[in-house]
């Protein structure tokens, strides 16, 4: 069961269920999932709108900037310790939507700001992209073939590796890789690619899930699922958000 999503790599269902249960005695069921899935997003489009009505109240973008710090690097934090400590995910998987929530919300007002509307669209392409391929998975139209995963997992790599060495170039006071930002059609063309490995994500985070409830996993590995999910939805997003900046910027 391969995916490039961090969260939901190919061991974790087989640890678990090779493991103690510590969660209850039921097993993993989609339902079950779903109901978490759905429970997080509330929860991230709920604390997102507190940064973002600071920010419109008063649009200052330093008023906005512990709200990124905190909810971007403690995001990042409570991920980390989600991966590593499966368990804790009835827990940590709320937080981590949460922050989540605070980091998304400061980052798209600030985005609305300078092309307003492009948020709704944004949220409508993404939510519109997960059902579209999630209706392509169950038909049968789409299939996480191995080579299929391969080459997504492939891809999602050499994307984290630009993203990082562009990084590490700024932190040393280098310009970066000017296409991952630029609006020009070398970036705009770069933005697609990156939405469309993103989105195919999903489909290897569904065909996790369902072999997760195939192999009867416990229960809380349900927020496990719909954390990982959660993490494929909000990159999804955010690239979207910054595709969508790079064409209005054009206009």
């Amino acid at each position: 069961m391969r995916s490039s999503n961090p969260a939901l790599r190919d061991s974790t269902f087989l640890d678990v269920t090779t493991g103690t249960v510590g969660y209850g005695t039921e097993p993993m069921t989609l339902n079950g999932t779903v109901n978490r899935t759905a429970f997080l997003l509330v929860l991230t489009l709920a604390s997102a709108l507190y940064p973002w009505s600071r920010f419109f109240a008063s649009p200052d973008s330093a008023a906005i900037l512990p709200f990124v710090l905190v909810g971007g690097i403690g995001g990042f934090i409570v991920a980390l310790v989600t991966v590593f400590k499966k368990t804790w995910a009835p827990v940590t998987a709320p937080l981590y939507a949460i922050l989540e929530g605070l980091f998304i919300g400061a980052i798209s007002a600030t985005f609305e700001q300078r092309f307003p509307g492009i948020v709704i669209q944004a949220v409508a392409l993404t939510f519109g992209t997960l059902a579209a391929l999630l209706a392509a998975y169950r038909s049968g139209l789409i299939r996480a073939t191995e080579n299929f995963k391969l080459g997504v997992v492939a891809a999602t790599g050499g994307i984290a590796l630009l993203y990082l060495a562009n990084i590490g170039m700024q932190l040393f006071g280098l310009k970066g890789i000017g296409f991952i930002h630029d609006s020009g059609l070398l970036g705009i063309g770069f933005s697609a690619f990156v939405v469309v490995i993103a989105a195919l994500n999903l489909v290897l985070d569904f065909d996790f899930i369902e072999r997760g409830v195939e192999h009867g996993a416990p229960k809380y590995m349900e927020w496990y699922a719909a954390f990982g999910l959660l993490v494929t939805l909000v990159w999804l997003y955010l690239e979207i958000l910054r595709l969508l900046s790079k064409l209005q910027s054009r206009r």
